[in-house]
């Protein structure tokens, strides 16, 4: 297994205005693809300096070439229609809106034409200056917002016949993915429909239990993993209550899930939002077996305003009392721009709260 990992991110970065004002430019034509490559090029190469220069051991591009979190695999894969999910966020004055997802629906067959993250990674390769993560979403996200009736069932009578296919295309590109050299591979939201109030890929049961029906999704993403060497990669799953422009979506603790899902998906870490009431205990961590590691994100990236780092400390006393201190890392609670508008935060804000994340952790573990 690989040596554990103290100090963590979910993954995405803020973009800076050159790359928003780039991808607008590209959007209507005025610039070429090789333009906005070149401008992203130089924001990622800016983001893996600062990664570096505040101690951030694992590097992340930011995922600043996509528009959002899942949307380099429906870019890749042909298939997808322009109809979205209906989502209902929450902003931080507790106003709400409904809003389209970003993910895309299946409307064909699925068809890929070219790598989900290739570019990526052999930019990270040639610049990271450590071990570096790529993030993708998760089959089983992917296969709970891009089916619906009337629309995907005209091509998969159900889920699970979608859903292999999506398993058939993600385990392609992580495997690629090690062949390039990745060290950490994170696949995002799984299980995020299983969460709490369950509002943010509500599972559709259909007389089956929950329990069988999440059994189910445990197995077909334990297939991807499975399908990986287990040295010197690490592997690593992430649950979010939605990300986007500092709104959330769902609520509710991880009780539902956890014993099912800590005790017998085959990961190294779990990515877990603590940043606010919204998240539950810390109780669901008893279920963790010996020899896997949770992340807690007790840094929010929905606003701003710096954590004390002596609450930092008492919450991983209190999550200590559920699993040994050796089995936890520390991390923000989600990225800082699951979409590429970003939360309503600056990039020193950002910055700062990495800072934290680092010397949080380091008087913790040294």
């Amino acid at each position: 297994m690989p040596e554990t990992i103290r100090i963590d991110h979910v993954g995405s970065l803020l973009r800076p205005s050159e790359v928003l004002k780039a991808r607008e430019a590209y959007a209507s034509g005025s610039i070429d693809l090789e333009a906005l490559r070149a401008v992203e090029d130089k924001a990622i190469l800016d983001v893996l300096a600062m990664q570096h220069n505040v101690g951030i051991p694992i590097f992340s591009d930011g995922e600043i070439r996509r528009d959002a979190w899942m949307s380099g695999l429906a870019d890749a894969v042909e298939g997808f229609t322009g109809g979205h999910r209906m989502m209902h966020w929450t902003n931080l004055d507790g106003t709400t809106e409904d809003e389209p997802s970003l993910s895309k629906v299946a409307g064909s067959k699925l068809h890929q034409v070219r790598r989900l993250t290739g570019h990526e990674a052999v930019f990270l390769k040639e610049h990271a200056p450590g071990p570096f993560k790529i993030t993708m979403p998760s089959p089983v996200s992917i296969a709970a917002s891009g089916y619906r009736e009337g629309i995907t069932d005209a091509v998969y009578p159900d889920r699970g016949e979608f859903l292999r296919d999506l398993l058939d295309i993600v385990k392609g590109e992580m495997q690629e993915l090690v062949k390039d050299g990745a060290s950490y591979i994170q696949l995002d939201e799984g299980f995020t429909g299983y969460v709490g109030d369950r509002s943010v890929y509500p599972i559709e049961r259909g007389g089956v239990p929950i329990e069988e029906v999440l059994a189910a999704d445990i197995e077909a993403e334990n297939s991807l993993y499975d399908a990986l060497p287990r040295d010197g990669v690490t592997l690593a799953m992430h649950v979010c209550r939605g990300n986007s422009r500092s709104r959330w979506v769902g609520s509710g603790s991880y009780d539902g899930m956890a014993e099912q899902v800590f005790s017998t998906l085959h990961v190294d870490r779990f990515l877990l939002e603590f940043d606010s009431d919204r998240s539950g205990g810390f109780e669901p961590l008893k279920y963790v077996p010996k020899g896997k590691t949770v992340v807690l994100g007790l840094v929010t990236t929905k606003h701003g305003k710096l954590e004390g780092q002596d609450d930092l400390r008492r919450r991983l006393d209190e999550a200590s009392k559920y699993l040994p201190l050796e089995q936890l890392a520390l991390s923000p609670q989600c990225g800082f721009a699951s979409v590429a508008d970003g939360n309503l935060l600056s990039e020193d804000d950002q910055r700062r709260k990495l800072e934290l994340v680092v010397d949080t952790a380091r008087k913790i573990w040294g």
